[in-house]
């Protein structure tokens, strides 16, 4: 059989599809029940198309989209920023008309019920249980986006008529829908096995690893989203849920089936390199994709298949506008944020607040000054020359980072360093990694203890902090309370920096309840007074704040009904039982 993430089936181009109702179904179709549903490989094949509708660089709709805008991306946040101003972002946002992700996420919700409606009739249970398990894992999955979405929403587990009454129902509250998700991924669980029988396949790990998302997400929007006072219930649900997400992530770590990737000959720069392994030579240390130990579950990606997205020149150099506050979230060397470090941050040289910090930020930023390669180019070939490992022809091939332009910071991450054409880099984009799992059981430990020890830190959070910065001293409780820190803070900082441009940065502010806070400050620049920049970007025409840095925007607002989205109007006509979230009107 082809590797799964290869696969293109049409099944369905059987269905035509009527807008009835808020679910978009047309259930009189049949899909060919007599020849579709009658061999246990074509649930299989059936299912293979699931694996479609993950997160991926870019998507037909926009939840799944991490590093172009949507609902989960960072443009959406406070880290990065683009040429023009992001409604979301401003929180500038109004009520849709329409809106394709609700559209299409029931639309898909809807083929996982036909699935598993059809497996009830089937006689052999056993010879379609990977495909039973894939549709419950991505019932969950699409259900998630949902709630992280809309919060109270409609629970969809089976195939209606157009007549049926849950059609027109008001919306299941969000506990009951997340309280269907963690069933689902746990039966999922006890199904999918230890290791993948095809490149690209769930395992039961990726069930665990997402239950661990879902079960922290929902545990700390409970105990945030409290109305201004933590009442019994949210503290016994979220206490329920941390606790899920915990036993989940541990089960996945203490397996020992993954590990962060790192390689003794990309060094300090294997955070980078990870992000674009290839089965094309690609590397100084000559990996492909199969040397990938991190990646739990990839949206994965074939040479010579066209992308969607031209992902070099969509993401490195000016084209992303990466803020200051993302530059001051790096550590310094010594493990403490900049003001409580011995080392002090300069700003007059270009490249002077790169020195002496989390290595994470030289991996993920170009600094000016710095040669580069990106798709158009030939890379390295003398990897262990001293110059850079250039022979002649290199030399004459790579680019010089020149960071005046836009904010004065300029991303690397998820930019190829091989010549290839435009819209054919083939690398993976993570839907679920390890380095993920291990913050999630950190953070889980601490919310539900509000403490953690040294131990549970090593355990986790400590091995992500540690993959590139060996000499940094571990996170712990005597570094918190010897520098007057807040442990809770310091979690949050790992994964804001270790997760950058994966689109986790809006939903975790939303999560926390700090978006109120975070969002409506401004989004700022390098600091350009009395600095290099000063002396030598004579075009620089923005705004200065009152320290002297550049202002990309500002006048940014927050209110609490930007937690949640506004449902799409189309959707309330055809349902006004629906309502609206709160303050967007009625």
């Amino acid at each position: 059989m082809k590797k799964i993430y290869y696969i293109k089936i049409a099944c369905l181009s059987l269905v035509t599809w009527a807008l009835t109702s808020c679910m978009d179904l047309d259930p009189k179709s049949q899909l060919g029940d007599n020849l579709l549903w009658n061999k246990a490989e074509n649930f299989q094949l059936f299912a293979n198309q699931f694996y479609s509708w993950t997160r991926d660089f870019q998507m037909s709709v926009d939840y799944g989209s991490g590093l172009s805008d949507g609902v989960h991306s960072d443009y959406r946040s406070d880290l990065i920023a683009t040429s023009s101003v992001n409604t979301y972002s401003q929180g500038t946002n109004t009520i849709p008309a329409t809106d394709k992700n609700y559209e299409e996420l029931y639309r898909r919700i809807y083929y996982t019920n036909l699935l598993l409606d059809r497996a009830e009739s089937f006689g052999d249970k056993g010879a379609i249980a990977i495909p039973i398990a894939e549709a419950r894992f991505f019932r969950a999955y699409l259900h998630f986006e949902l709630v992280q979405i809309w919060g109270d929403v409609a629970l969809s587990t089976k195939v209606l008529d157009t007549d049926a009454p849950e059609l027109y129902a008001p919306r299941n509250s969000r506990s009951e829908v997340i309280d269907h998700i963690i069933k689902d991924l746990q039966e999922a669980s006890y199904v999918l096995p230890e290791t993948a029988t095809e490149e690209g396949r769930l395992t039961k790990y990726a069930a665990l690893a997402m239950l661990s998302r879902v079960a922290l997400y929902e545990g700390t929007w409970q105990k945030f989203h409290t109305g201004g006072s933590t009442t019994m219930t949210n503290t016994t649900r979220s206490t329920e849920l941390l606790t899920i997400a915990k036993n989940a992530a541990n089960d996945v770590i203490k397996d020992n089936k993954y590990k962060l990737f790192y390689n003794e000959i990309l060094g300090d720069e294997s955070y980078r390199y990870m992000f674009i392994l290839e089965d094309a030579q690609c590397n100084p240390a000559g990996l492909t994709k199969k040397d990938n130990t991190e990646y739990i579950l990839a949206h994965r990606h074939r040479e010579g298949d066209k992308l969607a997205i031209n992902i070099t020149h969509a993401m490195q150099g000016n084209v992303v506008y990466i803020t200051r506050k993302l530059a001051n979230t790096y550590l310094c060397a010594d493990g403490l944020p900049i003001g409580k470090s011995r080392f002090t941050i300069g700003y007059t040289g270009a490249t002077d607040e790169f020195q002496n910090r989390d290595m994470r930020m030289s991996n993920t930023m170009l600094q000016n000054g710095q040669k580069y390669w990106n798709n158009d180019g030939k890379w390295r070939t003398k990897w262990n020359d001293e110059d850079k490992g250039l022979d002649n022809e290199g030399k004459s091939r790579y680019l010089t980072a020149n960071v005046r332009s836009n904010s004065g910071y300029q991303n690397n991450k998820w930019a190829v360093e091989r010549q290839v054409a435009d819209y054919y880099e083939s690398i993976d984009f993570p839907v679920i990694r390890y380095a993920e799992v291990l913050l999630n059981y950190a953070e889980a430990v601490y919310e539900l203890n509000h403490s953690i020890s040294n131990t549970d830190l090593d355990y986790s959070l400590n091995l992500v902090r540690q993959r590139v910065n060996k000499n940094m001293p571990k996170l712990s409780t005597d570094l918190v309370s010897a520098n007057g820190l807040s442990m809770r803070d310091e979690i949050r900082r790992e994964r804001t920096v270790e997760l950058f441009l994966e689109g986790f940065r809006i939903d975790d502010l939303k999560r926390w309840a700090t978006a109120a806070t975070e969002m409506p400050q401004e989004q700022l620049g390098v600091k350009f007074t009395g600095t290099w920049f000063e002396a030598n970007w004579a075009a620089q025409s923005r705004q200065l704040n009152n320290d002297g840095c550049i202002i990309l925007y500002n006048d940014r607002v927050w209110e609490s009904k930007h937690y949640l989205y506004p449902l799409p109007s189309d959707q309330r006509q055809l349902n006004p039982q629906l309502g609206q979230n709160p303050g967007w009107g009625n």
